[in-house]
């Protein structure tokens, strides 16, 4: 097993995630920068995730584990704290990595050195079934232009310096929407990076009613925290008036049962070529679990 010290820090937190987990890890050790470690906070499972994870022999793989749930936001500042390489990758539990995820971003962030986090396009699947792209924003001025619509920045696919993360942790108190929060806070005085690249799989079976809701809410109570402090009040009242109107399409969308073409009415289409490459990475992760 390979001795390198880590370039990136993979940051990731579970919570009974058993049937999934492997799946991203094995995303991970197929990177063609194998430079990386992974720390895997385990948010207080009650299933088999962790036993999952101890079975996996890979010396990169740091699992950091109490009986106590914290939530997502909390975990992923513990572990920015651990983290040993120049940059932190995020992913989550159930997600899956491109084999030149890592590599494709810290070339960009080492050609791009005034770019504090880039973020590239992601895959929205269930299964095998492909059902759309996760835009990201071309550059910073596309991605902070209308920060109170939400950020076309995926969270899973954040790639940055680590001393951006330390100096700008989540906040642990957030059930939902840590990563837009977190944007609004500190957009005025960061720089953003977008990829066209699609180098990451989000997996999204159906949209759920009540974690959109909890969302909007959250999303509209940080926009009134934090939009004043770079936008006038009116800009601020309106972006809250616009999660409201959002949170109404939800519902009457979801209330329809027109659950996968709310997922695509948000998304793009998927390119031809993620569609060619897709059934391999599906018959690569199924050969893994054999």
């Amino acid at each position: 097993m390979t001795t390198e010290a880590p370039l990136v820090s993979v940051i990731m937190s579970m919570r009974n995630a058993s049937a999934t987990v492997l799946d991203t890890i094995r995303s991970l050790q197929w990177q063609t920068l194998t430079a990386w470690e992974l720390v895997l906070f385990d948010d207080g499972s009650t299933d088999n995730s962790v036993n999952l994870v101890q079975s996996v022999s890979d010396q990169r793989i740091r699992l950091q584990r109490d009986s106590r749930r914290k939530g997502l936001a909390a975990r992923l500042n513990e572990a920015v704290a651990l983290a040993r390489g120049r940059f932190i990758a995020r992913i989550d539990a159930d997600d899956i990595c491109f084999p030149v995820r890592l590599e494709k971003q810290v070339a960009y962030l080492e050609s791009h050195p005034g770019v504090d986090v880039v973020a590239s396009r992601a895959v929205v699947f269930s299964g095998r079934d492909l059902i759309g792209v996760m835009p990201a924003g071309s550059d910073h001025r596309d991605i902070i232009r209308e920060p109170f619509r939400g950020f076309p920045f995926p969270h899973p696919t954040w790639c940055g310096h680590v001393e951006w993360f330390r100096a700008n942790p989540y906040d642990g108190s957030l059930t939902k929407t840590q990563d837009q929060d977190l944007l609004l806070r500190v957009c005025s005085r960061s720089t953003f990076g977008g990829m066209p690249d699609i180098l990451v799989g989000y997996r999204q079976p159906k949209l759920e009613i009540g974690k959109l809701l909890r969302g909007r809410f959250i999303f509209t109570r940080s926009i009134w925290r934090h939009g004043r402090a770079f936008a006038p009040v009116s800009s601020v009242i309106g972006g809250m008036a616009m999660q409201v109107v959002k949170a109404a399409a939800d519902i009457v969308t979801l209330g329809l049962g027109l659950n996968r073409w709310g997922q695509r009415r948000r998304l793009q289409a998927v390119p031809r070529d993620v569609q060619d490459q897709w059934p391999a990475l599906c018959d690569r992760l199924q050969s893994g679990r054999q």
